[in-house]
């Protein structure tokens, strides 16, 4: 049986904006254009990852990103055979994970060089990273005033190859904040920096390799300016479709997830009656509304409440009453007749007006939440359905 909630996910509408993304970066890098990293962290931003991560690499993506070694795993063991890039922190996870299927940790101190070292040796191995330049995010990464103190001995180490260096902007979706361009000339500091010290340490170790890929870029900077699109780029928001707000773009685009749902039942208000938990809504004349058997279980916010709408019959229909666990009510009075078994559009499309159209940057704005939030909570008893 499958649930009247459903999300849709458009494989070859991802397809089509890695294609888009990819032409961006071609038509206006002027050389060689920068290769593109498909990030599917957090089930890929509520999409299912093994499936998105099939279809990127199907597309030509050369790297996936994800947030820890188990979401890596998960990418093998669906069959993913692209490099795996792992974002986050090692110090809480299974090191063991990242040489039994092939995953790229990404290094951000010294204390986790020395625990990979080990997981290393251990394997009797040698594995490639990434190396993270903390250039005022204050999250993870060396900080990049410090290096000729804290990398030489990772660099030194004969197991521990080095294959990348990044770092992350922690404004670019923030035009009027000085922070993001302080970041670019720190992080263009930072790679003379360990070009100079893996200098050092290949004429000591007589260590060479392949040469070592620069980026940076999430889904705004790559919008924001060129300069930082460097060896590679990792667009999140926008290989689902979503452009991250307030920014906007040129890029042909699609929403690659659909949130639908089924009306259950309409009911009858009289004046003077509420609905739901609360009674957050009154009504003040005769008016009809709608259960939908969708609520904050399935990811639906509970904010919406008074500030969202739904699409029924191609017509936006207002949330009235509080979003319960299960369920939440329309106010359907507008419509000439609604009956149950209709569709209801929670995230798409029903129609071709630009107004019957519901996307996740709108629903966010309606509750003063962003984009990525709204996604990647969807819930997991939702079935997602893969055209």
């Amino acid at each position: 049986m499958i649930r009247s909630t459903v999300a849709r996910v458009d494989l070859d509408a991802l397809k089509r904006n890695f294609v888009a993304i990819r032409q961006h970066l071609s038509s206006e890098a002027g050389q060689a254009p920068p290769a593109v990293i498909g990030v599917v962290k957090a089930n890929a931003y509520g999409h299912g990852a093994p499936r998105i991560a099939l279809a990127l690499e199907e597309a030509g993506a050369t790297m996936l990103a994800c947030a820890d070694i188990e979401e890596g795993i998960v990418l093998r063991q669906a069959g993913v055979r692209v490099p795996i890039l792992v974002f986050g922190a090692l110090s809480v996870s299974d090191l063991d994970g990242l040489f039994e299927f092939s995953l790229t940790p990404t290094i951000s101190s010294p204390g986790a060089a020395r625990a990979v070292q080990t997981a290393a040796e251990r394997h009797r191995s040698s594995i490639g990273y990434h190396l993270k330049i903390d250039t005022g995010m204050n999250r993870l990464g060396f900080r990049h005033d410090n290096l000729g103190r804290t990398l030489p001995e990772l660099l030194g180490s004969p197991s521990l190859k080095l294959e990348g260096v990044y770092t992350h902007f922690a404004s670019a979706d923030m035009p009027e904040s000085p922070l993001f361009h302080d970041q670019r000339q720190r992080f263009e500091e930072a790679w003379r920096v360990v070009q100079a010290l893996v200098s050092a340490s290949s004429v000591r170790t007589s260590k060479s390799g392949p040469p070592v890929i620069r980026h940076a870029c999430n889904s705004a900077a790559l919008l924001r300016d060129s300069r930082v699109w460097f060896d590679a780029v990792r667009p999140g928001l926008l290989l689902y479709g979503i452009v991250p707000p307030p920014l906007a773009t040129t890029i042909e685009l699609t929403p690659v997830m659909s949130l639908t749902s089924r009306v259950v039942a309409v009911k009858g208000l009289r004046p003077g009656e509420g609905v739901g938990y609360g009674w957050r809504y009154q009504a003040s004349e005769p008016r009809t509304v709608a259960v939908v058997p969708a609520g904050y279980a399935d990811g639906v916010d509970t904010r919406l409440c008074g500030r969202g709408h739904v699409l029924i019959r191609g017509h936006r229909v207002p949330i009235v009453g509080a979003i319960s666990m299960d369920m939440l009510t329309v106010d359907v009075t507008s419509l000439l007749e609604v009956r149950p078994g209709d569709e209801v559009v929670l995230l798409g499309s029903q129609g071709q007006e630009s107004w019957q159209r519901i996307d996740a940057r709108e629903m966010a704005a309606a509750i003063g939440t962003i984009p990525w939030e709204i996604v990647c909570r969807l819930g997991t008893r939702i079935e997602r359905q893969y055209d």
